[in-house]
């Protein structure tokens, strides 16, 4: 299978989604199934991961239903709140439903750059692995270091590293980035998308050499087969349309052998998020 490791859905309302802002306000409408699966064939991709956009067990179980609605929609990594007093109930509930494969928290928007280390939010982490679900890392490169710190604390935990970290593309910054990148990469439980690198790039002015040295660091640090391709659709239109902007790596792993590109766009993704072939 071709997988799209990341990406989105929602109904926008204002309430749900605060973070889309008149700066992005091209975002504010519906983005649905019927919107991207004519995308994903045109690149012959047989199916997605829709992740959480929305802090709200309204929108998890909405995009379980979208799911079960939609063969090509392969898991849904949702939202549930890690420091929940009611926390193992919750995640048996949603747990059960066969589509859940992880979740998330919008780390990136919290005031405190050490959220993920509170020890509430880690004694959530730690009732994951209980029921079979992944982690998603949102973060800025600010984080990287808590990250580390967070990954070596649960190591039979699976997590995935979403678009990279976010370097600042578009001013061409690779320091101190890629170290802690490359420290993170250490943990042998962690694999990451590659996603989210047009918008943090120069939108609509970007060229493809523009990603090479960041794509380059990332497959260093990570190995090929802790990687997986990931559009970060619809927020990508921000910057380029969905073909030009998972073009990028797919005509990136041209350079390797089959096998690894299998693994790059599908593979890895269908393992990490155990993920069967239908």
């Amino acid at each position: 299978m071709r997988i799209d490791s990341h990406q989105h859905f929602w109904r926008y309302s204002p309430a749900e989604y605060p973070w889309i802002s008149d700066e992005i306000a091209q975002l504010k409408r519906d983005f649905l199934p019927e919107d991207l699966q004519p995308l994903l064939k045109s690149l012959e991709f047989d199916g997605c991961i829709a992740v959480q956009a929305s802090h709200t067990l309204k929108e998890t179980s909405w995009l379980l239903e979208l799911a079960m609605q939609h063969r090509f929609i392969k898991g849904v990594v949702g939202w549930v709140d890690l420091l929940s007093l009611d926390l193992p109930g919750k995640l048996k509930s949603l747990a059960a439903h066969p589509k859940l494969v992880g979740v998330r928290h919008i780390v990136q928007d919290e005031p405190d750059d050490e959220f993920i280390l509170r020890a509430g939010f880690m004694n959530g982490i730690s009732r994951l692995r209980e029921f079979d679900l992944t982690y998603d890392l949102l973060l800025f490169p600010k984080h990287l270091r808590a990250a580390v710190q967070l990954l070596r604390k649960f190591p039979e935990q699976r997590f995935v590293l979403d678009h990279i970290a976010k370097p600042r593309i578009a001013e061409g910054l690779i320091s101190p980035w890629r170290d802690d990148l490359q420290e993170l990469a250490r943990c042998p439980n962690v694999f990451c998308k590659l996603s989210g690198m047009v918008t943090e790039a120069a939108w609509n002015k970007w060229k493809p050499p523009d990603f090479s040295c960041y794509l380059d660091i990332v497959v260093e640090a990570f190995t090929p087969d802790r990687l997986m391709i990931g559009s970060d659709w619809p927020v990508c239109t921000l910057a380029a349309s969905y073909a030009s902007t998972m073009q990028i790596v797919i005509d990136y792993v041209e350079q390797f052998p089959p096998d690894v590109r299998f693994g790059i766009l599908g593979g890895n993704c269908a393992r990490f998020y155990g993920i069967d072939s239908d």
